[in-house]
C-alpha cells in the first residue's frame, strides 16, 4: 500500500505546497494553509511519453497497424437531439436571469452576503416548484423545525393533501376550487406525479454528510435538489474540515455527477468572502452551469439577482426583488423603484437610462457639490464607478471651466443600484453642473451618452431599447449623442455633440454664458 503524504492546501486560492508557510506563496493570504493527507494510488498510469508510447509498451514495443475506431466518443450525427423544455420557477425575475427558466439537470450556484435572502428565495422557489415536481430541500444550517417555522413566517400555503383529507361537507368553496385547479394542472403536466399527493412534494432533509445526501437523492429521486449550503456539506473520506477547498471541490463534483447522470436539477447556496467572491476554490464556479449573485444592502428593501455565468442563456441579466413582511416579492417595473419623485424635483438630480443585460432601467442620479474645507477635495460615489467620476470631474474643469479642484463632489444613484456603464456619464456630468449652479434639470428629460476626455458626447449601445423605456414611463425629451439614427418614438430627441451643448439643453429657461461657467475669470475682470 502506498505511503500517505502530507500536502498543504490554501483555503482561499486552492494552491498546493509541500510544506507549511505562514503566508500562501500564490495569493499571499496569511494562515490559510491547511494540511491534508493524500494516498497515492498503486494503479499503473500512462507514462509521460504519451498515449502512443504507452500503447506500444503494452504490446512489448511492437507497433500494429489497426483501423481507427472510437470506443466511447460519438460524432454529432450519432448524438440524438432532445428538445429541452425549461421549467417555470414561479418567479419571472428568476426565470429572466436563468435565460427563460430552469433547465432540467442543470446545476445553479447562488451566492450572496449573509442575511441577504438566499435561503428565503430558494425556499419560496421550492414551494412553487413543489406544486408540480418533487423537491428535496437539504439544509445543513437549520433543523427541520426551523425550516418549517420560516416557511410559516413566509406565509406558505398549507399542503393540499391535508386539505383533501377533509370530508366533502367540511370543505369550503375556495378549497374545492383550489383542489380542482391543482388537479387540472397536474393532469396537464408531463411529469409522473400523483394528483392526490400535490402539495406534499417538498421534502426537507437536515443533513451535512454527503453520502447520506446522495443516498436520499437515489432513494427519493427528486426532480430538484436544493443544497443549503455547499460549505456545510462534507465528505467523510477526507480529513479536512467542512468548507475547506478539498471538501467543497469534492462535494460539488459528486453532486454534479449525480445531476448529469440522474437528470436532477441542483440549486446550491454558496457563501461569500469578505471581498464578495464565492468562498472556496474558483473551480466551484467552473463546475456549475450557472452562477448567480444575490446583491443589495441588507438594510434596504430591494435585492438584485445578477447573472455572472450562464451556459444556457445570456450573462449580465438582472432580476429585482423586494423584501417584504412575507418574504421576497418580485418587482415587475424596476424603473419605478429607482426613480425619484418627479413631481417635486430638486437641484442636482438627473435621469439616466441604464441597461442591465437586455433590461433597461431608468435611474435617478443625485449630485451634491460644495466648497471644500480640506487641502484636497473629497470625491465619493455610491452606485457609480469612482474612476469614471474622477474622469468626468476633470473634463468639467478642463472643457467647461467649473473649478472642481476647489469643490467636494458627491454622486449617488437612487436606491443604491450599481450603474457603472459609460452610458450614464452624461447624466453624472449634468447632475454635477446642476448642483454647482443650484439649478433644476427638466424632470421630463433623460440623458444618455458617454463623455469623452475632449468633452465629446459619444454614442452608446442599445439606444432604441433605452428610448422605448423612457417613452413608456412618460418622459418627453431625451438628450442623446449626435450622429445616431433613432426610431420614430413618442419622445423628442435632442442630439448633442459636446457636454456644453447638453448643459444648455438640459437646464431650461437659462442661458449659460461663458463668464457664468467660469467664475474665476469673472472675479478677475471685476478686480
Amino acid at each position: 500500500m502506498a505511503k500517505p503524504k502530507s500536502v498543504f492546501i490554501c483555503n482561499d486560492c486552492g494552491a498546493e505546497s509541500s510544506q507549511w508557510f505562514g503566508k500562501c506563496p500564490a495569493c499571499g493570504t496569511y494562515n490559510s494553509l491547511e494540511e491534508q493527507i493524500t494516498i497515492h494510488s498503486s494503479v499503473d498510469v500512462p507514462s509521460r511519453g504519451g498515449v502512443g508510447n504507452w500503447h506500444a509498451g503494452q504490446n512489448n514495443g511492437k507497433t500494429t497497424s489497426k483501423p481507427a475506431k472510437a470506443r466511447a466518443s460519438l460524432t454529432f450525427d450519432q448524438i440524438t437531439d432532445r428538445q429541452i423544455a425549461r421549467w417555470e420557477s414561479g418567479y419571472g425575475e428568476l426565470d429572466r436571469v436563468l435565460g427563460g427558466g430552469i433547465v432540467p439537470g442543470s446545476m445553479v450556484l447562488i451566492g450572496g452576503d449573509p442575511g441577504i435572502g438566499k435561503s428565503t428565495l430558494l425556499l419560496q422557489v421550492s414551494n412553487e416548484l413543489a406544486q408540480r415536481y418533487r423537491i428535496l430541500y437539504v439544509t445543513g444550517e437549520e433543523s427541520g423545525q426551523q425550516v418549517k417555522l420560516r416557511a410559516s413566517r413566509l406565509g406558505m400555503s398549507k399542503p393540499l393533501n391535508l386539505v383533501s383529507e377533509k370530508t366533502g361537507d367540511d370543505l369550503t368553496e375556495d378549497e374545492v376550487v383550489e383542489i380542482k385547479e391543482t388537479k387540472k394542472i397536474v393532469e396537464n403536466t408531463t411529469e409522473p406525479i400523483d394528483p392526490d399527493s400535490i402539495g406534499a412534494n417538498l421534502y426537507v432533509l437536515p443533513e451535512t454528510d454527503l453520502e447520506e445526501i446522495l443516498r436520499e437523492i437515489d432513494s427519493l429521486k427528486p426532480n430538484v435538489a436544493v443544497i443549503d449550503s455547499i460549505q456545510t456539506v462534507f465528505f467523510p473520506a477526507l480529513t479536512s474540515a467542512p468548507g475547506s477547498v478539498a471538501q467543497v471541490r469534492e462535494c460539488t463534483a459528486a453532486l454534479m455527477k449525480v445531476a448529469k447522470h440522474e437528470d436532477v436539477t441542483m440549486l446550491i447556496v454558496g457563501h461569500v468572502t469578505k471581498e464578495g467572491a464565492i468562498a472556496g476554490p474558483k473551480v466551484l464556479e467552473h463546475l456549475v452551469d450557472t452562477v448567480l449573485y444575490f446583491e443589495g444592502d441588507r438594510f434596504a428593501s430591494h435585492r438584485l439577482l445578477r447573472t455572472v455565468k450562464n451556459r444556457f442563456g445570456a450573462t449580465h441579466e438582472i432580476g429585482i426583488f423586494e423584501m417584504v413582511s412575507h418574504g421576497l416579492r418580485e418587482v415587475p417595473n424596476p424603473s419605478e423603484l429607482f426613480l425619484g419623485n418627479r413631481d417635486d424635483p430638486s437641484p442636482g438630480t438627473a435621469i439616466v437610462v441604464a441597461c442591465e443585460g437586455t433590461r433597461p432601467i431608468v435611474v435617478e442620479l443625485q449630485a451634491l457639490v460644495s466648497p471644500t474645507s480640506y487641502p484636497s477635495p473629497r470625491r465619493a460615489g455610491t452606485g457609480i464607478d469612482y474612476n469614471r467620476l474622477v474622469q468626468i470631474l476633470a473634463v468639467l474643469e478642463k472643457r467647461v471651466g467649473i473649478p472642481m479642484s476647489k469643490l467636494d463632489s458627491y454622486v449617488a444613484s437612487a436606491g443604491g443600484l450599481n450603474v457603472e456603464e459609460p452610458a450614464v456619464d452624461l447624466g453624472i456630468a449634468i447632475a454635477i453642473v446642476a448642483s454647482f449652479r443650484d439649478r433644476i434639470v427638466d424632470p421630463g428629460t433623460v440623458l444618455i451618452g458617454e463623455v469623452g476626455l475632449g468633452g465629446q458626447v459619444r454614442s452608446v449601445s442599445q439606444m432604441e431599447l433605452r428610448l422605448k423605456e423612457a417613452a413608456k414611463l412618460g418622459f418627453k425629451r431625451a438628450i442623446v449623442p449626435k450622429g445616431t439614427k433613432f426610431p420614430d418614438l413618442n419622445i423628442e430627441i435632442l442630439p448633442v455633440s459636446k457636454v456644453i451643448d447638453a448643459i444648455i439643453a438640459a437646464i431650461p429657461h437659462q442661458t449659460l454664458e461663458e463668464s457664468d461657467l467660469n467664475p474665476d475669470e469673472e472675479e478677475t475682470e471685476t478686480e
